[in-house]
């Protein structure tokens, strides 16, 4: 009971509003760009903007939180399992609202937490997705059944409409690739195997995939992460990754994609019980002619011969052996 109430409070504490102080950290490039990309939202009459942060465990979910706020506003320690529960960080400016849900990954020794996932989609009942940000790392040299089965996971518990709705932000973007190979060829490759293994723990037709374009970013929240003469953080191609990545949110939360909302039925599924209904009338039906019809003629058929005399009823079969 202390668990269930101290969990209430906490994920009360984690949805007020604040100021988005955070955004005064960046440079003044990136803050003016920031700022008009929210404009452009507004413009829209967007007003709020939900995002849900997923993927497995340790691969900079927390951090990439942390860095779009500005603010250190999810915990993190290399030393330490990330948190059981989701954390929505909410922050308001110029009549913005941005709201981020952090998650727990969803692997746990080689399968799918079910649990982590039953309580990611009852702490998301009611709310509406606008964007989902799935993240990985770039430095992965190659993919594997765990891929498929998070996407599974992820498609089962939300439907495919919500890879419409979708970027992967590929961290660990200030990394030399092996083999002296070319930076932009290591992340296409990259890209390429992780959005094919996407597509089919999904269940997705290449050809719907393709048509989605889902966009796939890059993202260095280290400290040590290189900066322009504007002393905007950028990656090795010269990106400055923030106001990009805030970009790539902006265009997905205007396409033409229906937001994902959370309600009942999404986290349940139909009702079992209204399901089994449809079936009665075919089940019905299947009793009358494979069962009961058969069954009313066997019976009308020795009511006739009870009302025939033994006599009658043994020269009528004597008559039938000498037909054949």
């Amino acid at each position: 009971m202390i668990y269930v109430v101290f969990s209430r409070i906490s994920s009360m504490a984690s949805q007020i509003i604040r100021e988005w102080s955070g955004i005064n950290t960046f440079a003044p490039a990136t803050q003016t760009k920031l700022l008009e990309l929210l404009g452009k939202l507004k413009q829209e009459n967007v007003n709020s903007l939900t995002i849900l942060v997923m993927g497995k465990g340790g691969v900079g979910k927390s951090s990439t939180v942390n860095s779009i706020i500005g603010e250190r506003v999810v915990s993190i320690s290399p030393f330490q399992s990330e948190g059981p529960r989701p954390v929505m960080v909410s922050r308001s400016r110029a009549g913005f609202t941005l709201n981020i849900i952090d998650t727990p990954g969803l692997i746990e020794g080689g399968y799918i937490n079910d649990m982590a996932l039953d309580i990611i989609k009852r702490f998301l009942l009611n709310k509406t997705i606008d964007v989902l940000l799935y993240v990985d790392r770039l430095d992965v040299y190659r993919v594997d059944n765990l891929d498929k089965l998070v996407a599974k996971a992820i498609t089962d518990s939300f439907g495919k409409g919500i890879w419409n709705k979708a970027i992967v932000a590929l961290t660990h973007a200030q990394f030399s690739p092996p083999d002296g190979l070319p930076y932009d060829d290591f992340f296409s490759q990259r890209s390429e195997a992780l959005l094919k293994v996407l597509r089919s723990g999904a269940r997705i037709k290449k050809e719907a995939f393709q048509a989605a374009s889902m966009p796939v970013v890059l993202v260095e929240n280290s400290g040590r992460c290189n900066k322009n003469d504007s002393d905007e953080k950028v990656l090795p191609n010269g990106t400055a990754w923030i106001p990009h990545l805030v970009q790539t949110i902006t265009e997905i939360a205007l396409n033409k994609s229906v937001s994902i909302h959370v309600d009942k039925n999404l986290i349940e599924g139909p009702n079992p019980n209204q399901r089994g209904k449809l079936w009665i009338p075919l089940v019905f039906a299947l009793q009358y002619f494979l069962v009961m019809k058969p069954i009313k003629g066997l019976i009308e058929r020795d009511i006739e011969n009870e009302r025939k005399p033994a006599w009658e009823r043994r020269d009528a079969a004597f008559r039938k052996r000498d037909f054949y």
